[in-house]
């Protein structure tokens, strides 16, 4: 099954039992709850296009922990700050890079390992996830 097609039938079960966080659009790979990403693991193949979306009213960031980034792989996050110091500086100073309700967000991963990210409003909750990319 495609995960998009099998994320979209978890978010209709999900939507219809005691979260209801998730309905909407599901041409997405992540989803976003009040303090959580959904799910918090994904595996994918390198080249993949991995799309969150803001299912929930909060706005949220997507920030990757640059120092646990695979080698070669490039920095990403909402609001396309070129670090993570960069990306937790502005998000202080004014807000930058949130994404609100029904917004998306997307990277490629271009280099097999694991990329761990984070929502900054919400790191300090457990608002992480991680992307698992094989060969």
């Amino acid at each position: 099954m495609h995960r998009r097609a099998f994320l979209a039938t978890s978010a209709a079960t999900l939507a219809s039992g005691c979260l209801g966080v998730l309905a909407g659009d599901d041409d997405y790979d992540i989803g976003m709850s009040s303090m959580a990403f959904e799910p918090e693991t994904i595996e994918v193949p390198v080249g993949t296009e991995v799309v969150w979306r803001n299912t929930n009213s909060r706005a949220h960031t997507v920030t990757a922990y640059e120092s646990a980034l695979p080698e070669g792989a490039d920095f990403f996050a909402t609001g396309g700050f070129e670090s993570e110091d960069a990306a937790r500086e502005a998000w202080r100073d004014d807000g930058s890079g949130n994404i609100y309700g029904g917004e998306t967000f997307s990277y490629t991963v271009e280099v097999p390992g694991t990329y761990d990210y984070f929502c900054i409003p919400h790191e300090s909750g457990g608002m992480v996830g991680r992307i698992e990319v094989t060969e």
